[in-house]
């Protein structure tokens, strides 16, 4: 079954986006539509902590971080900001 997932955005991903410059916020709108969507396993498959969660990268610091249900075909993001000593 191919085609897009559904972008889901949380409380806490929401206030981290409410953060970032509008260009940051630009260009993650084009990796969530032009990349997550099409392809969730694109990202880094994340460990401990956060097993069962993916990682990509937004800039040299800032990460998406998100968990895809494959049965609704819905991508939820959780941050999309710094996980370095914020």
């Amino acid at each position: 079954m191919n085609g897009r997932y559904e972008i889901r955005i949380t409380r806490q991903s929401q206030k981290d986006i409410e953060k970032l410059t509008p260009r940051l916020r630009q260009r993650l709108q084009t990796i969530l539509t032009e990349v997550i969507a099409e392809n969730p396993y694109e990202g880094k498959k994340l460990l401990g902590d956060l097993t069962g969660n993916y990682s990509y990268r937004l800039t040299y610091q800032d990460r998406i971080v998100y968990s895809t249900d494959e049965e609704e075909r819905i991508i939820y993001i959780k941050r999309a900001r710094t996980h370095y000593g914020e």
